[in-house]
């Protein structure tokens, strides 16, 4: 199958399913369609973690331990949804919003190699104002206050219900932060127009599979050169598989807003030797595991020529 087909169809077929539930639940009651079973998905296995506490009065959600691999950190302990159900409410609000639901459905493998990326470079990180665009649950934004020591870290998502969650897991983490960091949530639409309060104040960006849906590109594009600094050094650090021509197509937009980029394939010595190990078939956990569809590279986008 051609794989930017592929990619194309996974994104229809997630805006139809999020149009037919909305319409099915004129003739059906809410009842027969309030839970939808999905696929969870597999990861690197970089970042120790294990459910401490399924027994919330909210039977949809769990309590996740993340043991950040470093001598003397802390744990981080993020509430999330189970990845086997979703409500009908959760595409309306997309459907409301024109935001995917992506962020509520599972913490994603590129979440995770980004955290541990972050982890492993805190003197990038010590003393910078940081934002995570798309944060789903808030994992690495979560690693970068609590491992870097950050000035000010925003986790931010366009999704008002992801919101709520990263709100309560920084609350629920607070005390493992840095002294002298400041986190806060933030719902933020890549097409919003008035960001006076932001533009151009950001030392890093960070964002994992942001590029997927390719009628986000533009927004995306733009609004990454909007937050980044402007008159000093300052960059966005992206991780995101090819899937195709979605990728590519996402780089298109970077040079036309005319920001500069730098793709690299192997950048973590451990996240590709994990890499090796899946694509051989010698781990069985993830047994559809494709390069092309699972393997995020990183994108280093800048305002400047390296």
């Amino acid at each position: 199958m051609d794989p930017t087909s592929s990619s194309s169809s996974s994104s229809l077929r997630w805006r139809i399913l999020r149009q037919a539930l909305i319409h099915r639940s004129d003739s059906r009651s809410q009842a027969e369609i309030k839970r939808i079973s999905r696929k969870a998905t597999q990861g690197f296995n970089l970042i120790p973690c294990q459910v401490v506490d399924s027994s919330s009065e909210d039977s949809r959600e769990a309590s996740l331990c993340y043991s950040i691999p470093i001598a003397a950190s802390p744990k981080l302990y993020l509430t999330q949804r189970v990845d086997n159900c979703s409500d009908l409410n959760d595409f309306e609000i997309s459907n409301r919003h024109n935001i995917d639901n992506t962020g509520l459905v599972c913490q994603w493998p590129s979440e995770e190699v980004l955290a541990y990326f972050c982890m492993s470079q805190p003197d990038r990180f010590r003393g910078k104002r940081v934002i995570e665009l798309g944060s789903g649950y808030g994992l690495a934004g979560l690693v970068i206050a609590a491992a870097t020591e950050a000035s000010q870290v925003v986790i931010s998502d366009g999704n008002p219900q992801v919101v709520n969650y990263i709100k309560r897991n920084i609350e629920s983490n607070s005390m493992a932060f840095s002294n002298n960091t400041s986190v806060k949530a933030m719902e933020l639409h890549w097409n919003q127009h008035e960001l006076s309060e932001l533009t151009n104040t950001f030392d890093i960006i960070v964002a994992s599979d942001c590029t997927f849906f390719k009628e986000f590109h533009k927004d995306l594009a733009s609004i990454i050169k909007v937050l980044l600094k402007a008159n000093e050094p300052s960059e966005a650090l992206f991780f995101s598989p090819k899937r195709g021509d979605s990728l590519d197509k996402f780089l298109k937009e970077i040079e036309d807003v005319g920001l500069h980029y730098v793709l690299t394939e192997k950048y973590d010595d451990q996240v590709w030797k994990r890499h090796e190990t899946l694509v051989k078939g010698d781990d069985e956990s993830w047994p559809s595991y494709d390069k092309n569809h699972c393997y995020p590279l990183l994108i280093q986008i800048t305002n400047y020529h390296r």
